[in-house]
């Protein structure tokens, strides 16, 4: 049952992780187009939305990786609802938060695992 929360939280990085393959993803999920500054910004955080979506894969496979991997995608979740939430819920964001929010239990199962005694 670990392997399925893993790759739940995997497909919850999956798009923002390709926008760093296909940059105009980013014009479709934020709106930001690319002659924006910000643009250049939006696409290293996809990068970094790669990471936690590989250390998310790795974690349904190798069982060492699963506590690292579980605080990588809870300050990426966690922290992107606390941010939504002090901004005031924007609309435009709202979708992200709810894919978010619908990742919450996969996230908790997972740092369960992750993190109980042996």
């Amino acid at each position: 049952m670990q392997p399925i929360s893993w790759i739940a939280l995997a497909l919850v990085h999956l798009m923002p992780a390709l926008a760093f393959f296909r940059p105009a993803t980013l014009t479709a999920l934020y709106g930001i187009r690319a002659d924006n500054p910000l643009f250049m910004l939006m696409h290293h955080r996809a990068a970094l939305f790669l990471a936690v979506f590989v250390a998310c894969l790795w974690a349904a496979w190798r069982p060492e990786a699963r506590q690292l991997a579980g605080i990588v995608t809870a300050i990426s979740m966690l922290g992107f609802l606390w941010l939504y939430w002090r901004a005031g819920a924007p609309p435009a964001l709202r979708t992200i938060a709810l894919v978010d929010l619908i990742g919450l239990p996969f996230l908790t199962f997972a740092l369960w695992g992750a993190f109980r005694p042996s």
